[in-house]
């Protein structure tokens, strides 16, 4: 180790910067950032410029410009940093990840910026936005775990539950008030040496494609104790999760038993209360057609911890895959997304208005019910002759499209449904399903194309 990482207080000192140019800019920016007091000086310094300064940080971009800078500053018993001249540095400047109250400094010793830079960039992509919110749960209680909490080794143990448990995933969420009260509980339940409770992850899988999975729902993936995954959630995604992870399938398909809701819900408050960390992995996402708001519900009433990942929902996933925008500056200005079935107690579909031209209509768990649909929408109004498309498993590897009129929706629809093997298949019904042409290869775009 060439240089002795530290990080140095410098709120209400004086940095100086010696240069002009966007790279003293930087530097400027950087001190005033950490609540220096800059001083701007100009290339040509004296001893007495540097009076009072903590550090000089020089950026002339000339060689012999630069040696003298750091020459008086020397003789001033300053120490400098001068930019893109490591031999002349008594210290270096790393590239920084600022996270609020936490900060990661990446060096290596000056030798390649670049290198610091792509790796800050990949810490960056791993660390969450949220992680300094955790840093100020875990400054709010440290008097008070330090002092009801006695033996060391329970303390540690209070310390890692509070930051990996619901209390950290609370304020990784955004939600500091509901992680401070969660922080309390924990603390009693330590206090008490009694058994903390879980949290609950409502977490949305996306359409298929496990690189569509957000950078949240692979970190809770990775954490939970157990997962429970609709039916619908592919391998791939599943694959995301930490190996030694419980999976339990707990979704159905038409016609096949499986869970009820209530038997989810039941099953995710008694993980939860038993201590688990839990997911529940839903496609697509959870609040669209997912059924999510029903499980929050139960985990409210509960009392219980939980936090909300949305996912990016089929309607968007199947279209761009297929090259279909959902809305077009001269084809459809709205968009609609709508079940193909309504379930018992459910308010019906107001058809009327969604057959209006301009209107683009993405349709889920239609592929069986695709006649009553093209009979509602018909019925309504809608051209006979208006573009839809078929898309089965999108986003995956092995999507399937077709594309043709509405009037032969059924026909299209069954080529899906008939497979013994289909995957979820989401109906596209408008003037820019059309388009999905356009930017799909001829061996990709159909499987069956009417005109």
């Amino acid at each position: 180790m060439r240089h002795l990482p530290l990080f140095f207080d410098v709120a209400g000192r004086t940095v100086a910067v010696v240069g002009e140019g966007p790279s003293a800019d930087r530097r400027a920016v950087l001190a005033r950032s950490a609540g220096a007091e800059v001083r701007r000086l100009e290339p040509a310094i004296v001893a007495a410029d540097l009076m009072g300064a903590v550090a000089a940080l020089i950026a002339t971009g000339d060689a012999e410009a630069d040696g003298a800078a750091r020459r008086v500053a020397q003789s001033a018993r300053v120490p400098a940093n001068v930019a893109d001249r490591p031999e002349l540095c008594d210290f270096i400047l790393p590239a920084i990840v600022d996270r609020d109250d936490v900060v990661v400094a990446v060096s290596t010793g000056g030798a390649s910026p670049t290198l610091a830079t792509l790796l800050r960039q990949r810490i960056e992509a791993a660390l969450p936005e949220r992680i300094g919110a955790l840093a100020r749960l875990a400054a709010t209680f440290r008097l008070q775990a330090n002092a009801l909490i006695s033996r060391s080794d329970r303390r540690r143990a209070f310390w890692r539950h509070l930051l990996v448990g619901p209390a950290g995933k609370l304020a990784l969420a955004g939600q500091e008030a509901a992680a401070r009260r969660a922080a309390v509980g924990e603390l009693d339940a330590a206090r008490c040496q009694v058994a903390p409770l879980g949290i609950a992850h409502i977490v949305g899988a996306g359409p298929g494609d496990p690189d569509l999975l957000t950078l949240r729902a692979g970190q809770l993936l990775q954490e939970a104790d157990a997962i429970l995954h609709d039916e619908l959630v592919p391998p791939a995604v599943l694959a995301r999760s930490r190996r030694d992870a419980e999976r339990v399938a707990v979704g159905k398909r038409k016609g096949q038993l499986g869970w009820t809701q209530a038997a989810i819900n039941a099953d995710l408050v008694r993980r939860v209360r038993a201590g688990q960390s839990v997911v529940r992995l839903k496609a697509g996402d959870p609040f669209i057609f997912g059924r999510g708001g029903e499980e929050v519900e139960a985990l409210r009433e509960a009392g219980l911890p939980y936090t909300v990942v949305p996912g990016i929902t089929a309607a968007l996933g199947c279209a761009a895959s297929a090259g279909i925008p959902l809305t077009h500056r001269r084809l459809a200005s709205a968009v609609t997304f709508v079940s193909g079935h309504s379930a018992a107690g459910s308010q019906p579909a107001a058809w009327p208005a969604l057959a209006a031209r301009g209107h683009t209509l993405a349709i889920y768990m239609g592929a069986a019910e695709a006649e009553s649909v093209r009979d509602r929408l018909l019925a309504a109004g809608a051209s006979p002759a208006t573009p839809v498309a078929v898309i089965e498993n999108g986003s995956r590897p092995d999507e399937r499209l077709s594309l043709g009129q509405l009037s032969d929706l059924a026909r299209l629809a069954a080529r899906h449904a008939s497979n013994g093997d289909a995957g979820p298949a989401l109906i596209i019904v408008g003037e820019v399903a059309a388009l999905a042409t356009a930017d799909q290869p001829a061996d990709q775009r159909t499987l069956a194309e009417v005109s």
